[in-house]
């Protein structure tokens, strides 16, 4: 009977003292509000702050915070890894930044228009085919060259850019190459062993001749180097005649006509944003 009435003394102090520990157990933040406080899960990192504002990719974000060029309520902040909260105002020199709503336009590119958001000689870009039909100011992902066509993705979420630019994450990429002669056996099997340019060796994924003449390639490759595709047959002396990107990401020009453009759906966006 004593140890019994030992036993329940012993719990209902456990009791008596469970709330004091919980209570010191709660992990709190610098300025001493809750770390799961409502406030901690609405802040952003500034780069992505940055970034979503249209200003530039999260990378360039980077750049541009360490050289003091932005500021949060009047203060230069240089600290990578600094979190934006609700209500405080970001400025990039003396330009109030607003994270605008995430855009996401899928566009079959035609030949004869540049890749970037402006030309100072003047030519053709990829933003007229856009015009004003969205004010958020978005940007190529990747790059195609200038005769290149086929499927650009142009988005202003900077992270989502960093991401499919990122060689870790092994983007996949089909093209149609068309050459100025016949592929031969010997250097089809010469690309799939790779080919030795200036930044190392060019593998691709997977490599198919689909025409009769042997002109017509289907290449895939994940590789992001500048003008790469053209670059492995020029390594061989052919010519590139014509050169289709027909996927990107999964993404393909499905229904598409040269030169139109379309929001993405949302099971493509969730699609992009689980790559691996």
């Amino acid at each position: 009977m004593r140890k019994r009435k030992t036993h329940q003394r012993a719990t209902s102090a456990r009791k008596h003292h469970q709330p004091e520990r919980n209570k010191s157990s709660v992990k709190t933040r610098k300025d001493g509000t809750p770390a799961n406080s409502s406030t901690s899960q609405n802040t952003i990192r500034l780069n992505r702050f940055i970034a979503n504002s249209g200003v530039c990719s999260r990378r360039e974000a980077d750049n541009l915070i360490a050289m003091g060029l932005i500021s949060v309520n009047g203060k230069v902040v240089t600290e990578m890894g600094y979190k934006v909260k609700p209500g405080d105002v970001v400025r990039y020199e003396n330009r109030i930044l607003r994270a605008e709503k995430p855009v996401y336009i899928l566009l079959n590119k035609p030949k004869g228009y540049l890749t970037t958001t402006n030309d100072p000689q003047e030519r053709k870009t990829v933003m007229q085919l856009i015009g004003n039909a969205v004010k958020e100011r978005i940007y190529p992902v990747g790059r195609l060259d200038r005769n290149t066509t086929g499927i650009l993705l142009l988005t202003n979420d900077g992270e989502l850019a960093d991401k499919l630019s990122h060689p870790s994450y092994k983007v996949k990429k089909v093209y149609k190459v068309e050459l100025n002669r016949p592929l031969t056996r010997a250097d089809f099997e010469r690309i799939l062993e790779g080919i030795d340019l200036e930044e190392g060796r060019a593998r691709v994924d997977n490599l198919a001749i689909i025409s009769e003449d042997r002109k017509t390639i289907g290449l895939e490759l994940h590789i992001g180097w500048n003008r790469v595709v053209r670059r492995i047959f020029e390594a061989l002396d052919y010519e590139v005649v014509k050169l289709d990107r027909t996927l990107y990401a999964g993404l393909d020009k499905k229904d598409l006509p040269r030169g139109k453009w379309r929001f993405l759906t949302k099971e493509e966006i969730i699609r992009l944003k689980h790559l691996r």
